[in-house]
């Protein structure tokens, strides 16, 4: 008697879960495949498609903009870049998509590495008055948890306000002693979509990547380095990290703090008066850029229509540093297109990821990117965390975003983009030093002839690229 009932529950569940499909899917293909799962892979595939098949950008059901009206347009920042006419078409989609304007007033310094990063943001730190707040995925117990706690403690005691929020996946490895230090010394503290059983098949795949610290809305930074460790000693699997921050000073600062106060009031459920900070601009037309913050609960797949664009822009040439490339149908025939006309297309990345499945995964599209004569080189000194485009020595890109469905479809993230030729100078300088370094794959013919049992192993993990 109990099976029929049961059997029964399960197909009406099915039903309800395809007719949300038919209403609310994206792609046909993506469709056709999770129907298929829900009905040939018993409760299983039900179970998939609650954890990673459902489409947020219809249902908001983790909207940050709705909720807390923050990243409305200010055109009165608004300005226009020194960029060709092909690339301010990309400024204009940034706007429409994510309501963030170009803003011209502003300094900035390019960081590399954790030694660098951390001794300016400590630096910047020091010189808080009025509020810190630090967003960041991972958060990890150690040398720079501990100095950033002294830090706190200080300013703290000068009445400056202290608001910390991290990913409840990402820190999960974050002690219950260093969280009670932190509300000991009177630092506010919020977890975004905390691991519980409750939440966990709503919650689980939709995680804050951002990496945001801002001081006094006058400085900020972004980027991809986190709070670990790692990015001072390594690891003993990869070795040391690498990965490339900004430090930003002026108007595209308050954007980053809109971006915080936001996800703060998603986390926490409490407001912070936006009206109460000043946004500060250099005096001087300094640097042009816009902060571009992107979710699932977009009304548009912002991140990957910038990207997308980016590349379809690429005159003479395209670089991009990044350690997770998977790319979807779309991006995959962008660059394979702008390799085929003529655009010098580079890609650099570590010769090893810290996720065995995830490296199969990128390895598996080196063969079509060979094909269209993309140009592969592999750093081995270290890992590469930096998720960096170039474009033309007008464009720099540089964030929190990956090139993978997890970035594009189902992270919070935050990316800057910048419009200087100088900073892009300089990238492209750091970019073609690092290629020197690294092992250079060129040849398709031969790639092509490596062992069958890697094309396998690569071809079963590209299966999975949708849920990486």
């Amino acid at each position: 008697m109990l099976v029929p009932i049961l059997v029964t529950l399960y197909i009406l569940i099915a039903l309800v879960m395809v007719i949300s499909l038919l209403l609310n899917g994206v792609r046909p293909s993506k469709t056709l495949a999770w129907l298929l799962a829900i009905f040939t892979i018993p409760v299983a595939g039900v179970l998939l498609y609650i954890l990673f098949g459902r489409n947020r950008r219809k249902s908001k059901m983790f909207s940050l903009k709705n909720q807390f009206g923050t990243l409305n347009k200010l055109e009165n920042v608004t300005c226009s870049p020194d960029i060709s006419v092909n690339k301010q078409k990309i400024t204009s989609l940034i706007h429409k998509t994510s309501s963030c304007p170009v803003t011209c007033h502003n300094d900035l310094e390019l960081l590399k590495d954790g030694k660098n990063t951390f001794e300016s943001i400590f630096e910047a730190l020091e010189e808080a008055k009025e509020h810190i707040h630090l967003q960041y995925y991972i958060f990890e117990d150690g040398i720079l948890a501990d100095k950033l706690l002294e830090v706190f403690e200080r300013k703290i005691a000068e009445n400056v306000t202290v608001r910390l929020l991290y990913d409840g996946i990402g820190s999960y490895s974050l002690s219950k002693k260093y969280l009670k230090k932190l509300k000991h010394i009177g630092v506010e503290t919020a977890q975004f979509l905390p691991f519980k059983f409750g939440r966990f098949l709503t919650a689980l795949n939709y995680r804050n990547h951002r990496k945001i610290i801002v001081i006094d809305n006058k400085i900020g930074f972004t980027g991809g380095i986190n709070i670990s460790d790692k990015y001072l000693k390594g690891d003993p699997a990869l070795g040391k990290w690498h990965d490339t921050h900004l430090k930003i000073e002026g108007e595209a600062v308050d954007f980053l703090n809109r971006i915080f106060v936001t996800d703060w009031f998603l986390a926490s459920g409490n407001k912070v008066d936006i009206s109460a900070f000043k946004m500060h601009g250099s005096a001087r037309k300094g640097t042009s850029l816009q902060i571009v913050p992107s979710g699932p609960d977009d009304d548009f797949d912002v991140m990957e229509q910038v990207y997308f664009s980016i590349i379809n822009s690429a005159e003479k040439y395209l670089y991009i540093v990044n350690p997770y490339i998977i790319p979807n149908h779309a991006i995959l025939q962008a660059l394979m297109t702008a390799a085929l006309s003529g655009v010098d297309v580079r890609i650099l990345m570590s010769s090893s990821t810290d996720i065995k499945l995830v490296d199969w995964c990128v390895r598996a599209y080196f063969e079509s990117y060979l094909k269209a004569g993309i140009k592969i080189y592999l750093y081995d000194d270290g890992f590469l965390h930096s998720k960096v485009m170039l474009c033309d020595d007008e464009i720099a890109s540089i964030g929190t975003a990956n090139l993978d469905n997890r970035s594009l479809q189902q992270n919070y993230e935050a990316q800057a983009f910048v419009y200087d030729k100088d900073l892009c100078l300089q990238m492209k300088s750091d970019f073609l030093r690092d290629c020197e370094k690294s092992i250079v794959l060129g040849d398709y013919k031969k790639y092509k002839e490596r062992p069958w049992i890697k094309k396998l192993i690569e071809g079963f993990a590209k299966l999975l690229s949708p849920l990486l």
